[in-house]
């Protein structure tokens, strides 16, 4: 196996460790809350620790990036993650679940920050928007892979310790892909300048894609963590929701190369906030089979936003290098963080409300979980209006650009 297939296929299983730590965990959620006796604040206060380990490495990543290479910031992934995963498994308290999250989201952090760079440093043009999508593809992928096997694992009476356990497999196959790998040169030698890399980011462009991304990630993470609560009593199968969203995803995102060739990146952002907001709307006034109609809707919305938004900063703003990729994305997962309890507390606070309507059993939490959605509308809603604006602004800025070039 070449260099570089060994460096993607590693990206790949690291990308699908971080996928199973999602999904596996959101397949689980119920029986940690029944187990511990948690609220649902504090449930939101164990996923905020997967989304704020994720920004934290991303950020440390991205500016060590050049100076100790993405080798050894991958093997300080795989050290977090091992240790997470344990922790997990054998911590049975909320303060070490707490903990060994953290861990967890610290590892998945460190594979963005190093692998994003890697694959726009050894690919060119279209090619690197296709395998940035490639590489994105393992995210819901792998989150197809592990709501499958908790749907299945909690199905025949499989514990959650267990369960978590699965995401040993892939760490250690990325650990052994990454052992005898080089990772590749920076494309463009103003990206390997901390000093070049602040000014970059300092532009009035990558400060909008940056706000822009605090709200793709929490339309896509916000929907997905909370499925099995929220869809618990809407008459479908909540994994089966999370394995139906990240399949198309999946698929999706494998062509997504072809997309952005045929729309441009801005046209696909815009196009993609259309059908998030039509989905999650969807989602929140769904029953039975509609919910999966919803659910298909919600998943080609969602498919393009991430691979997408760390693609534009790599083409338009290339200057900002490993460390402006990687600012965008810890934007987005620490926006996700930040609205865990929230949206925690909204599920506690629309429990109360349809509580208070005489809405009992199933009824009471249906009610609840739709209403919770209706108030996630408003994610998607804000960026139709931001891709509107960015489209726009890089059509006249390509057609000044042009204008100059023609002069």
């Amino acid at each position: 196996m070449t260099n570089e297939k060994k460096l993607f296929y590693g990206s790949c299983f690291a990308l699908i460790t971080t996928a199973l730590s999602f999904s596996l965990r959101a397949g689980v959620l119920p029986q940690i809350q029944d187990d511990l006796g948690l609220t649902g604040q504090q449930l939101g206060f164990i996923n905020q620790m997967w989304f704020l380990g994720f920004p934290i490495s991303m950020v440390i990543g991205g500016l060590v990036y050049h100076t100790v290479g993405g080798k050894r910031i991958m093997q300080f992934a795989f050290i977090a993650h091992m240790i997470g995963i344990i922790m997990t498994i054998y911590s049975g308290s909320y303060v070490g679940l707490l903990i060994s999250t953290l861990l967890i989201g610290l590892g998945n952090g460190c594979t963005e920050a190093a692998c994003n760079p890697m694959i726009a440093d050894a690919y060119e043009g279209n090619m690197m928007s296709k395998m940035m999508n490639r590489f994105h593809m393992w995210f819901p992928g792998g989150i197809v892979i592990g709501s499958l096997l908790s749907q299945f694992m909690t199905g025949v009476g499989v514990g959650y310790q267990m369960q978590l356990a699965m995401m040993v497999i892939p760490t250690l196959i990325y650990a052994y892909l990454f052992m005898s790998s080089e990772w590749p040169k920076a494309k463009v030698a103003e990206a390997a300048s901390i000093g070049s890399n602040f000014q970059a980011m300092l532009s009035p462009l990558f400060l909008f894609i940056a706000a822009c991304m605090a709200f793709t990630a929490i339309s896509e993470f916000g929907p997905q963590q909370w499925s099995s609560l929220i869809l618990s009593k809407s008459g479908a199968q909540p994994m089966l929701i999370l394995a139906l969203v990240t399949g198309v995803m999946a698929v999706a995102r494998y062509f997504g190369g072809e997309m952005v060739h045929q729309f441009n990146t801005t046209g696909v952002l815009l196009g993609s906030a259309v059908l998030t907001a039509l989905g999650v709307f969807l989602l929140s006034t769904s029953t039975g089979g509609m919910a999966y109609v919803a659910a298909f809707i919600f998943a080609l919305g969602v498919a393009y936003f991430w691979p997408n938004m760390i693609g534009f900063v790599a083409d338009y703003i290339p200057q900002s290098g490993a460390l402006g990729m990687s600012i965008v994305g810890a934007v987005g997962m620490f926006s996700t963080s930040i609205f865990q309890p929230i949206i925690g507390n909204w599920i506690d606070r629309d429990m109360a409300s349809a509580a208070e309507l005489g809405l009992t059993g199933d009824e009471l939490e249906l009610a609840a979980g739709q209403a919770t959605l209706g108030t996630m509308v408003a994610f998607p809603a804000i960026l139709i209006v931001a891709f509107t604006i960015l489209y726009f602004w890089m059509r006249n800025r390509q057609t000044a650009s042009s204008l100059v070039v023609n002069h």
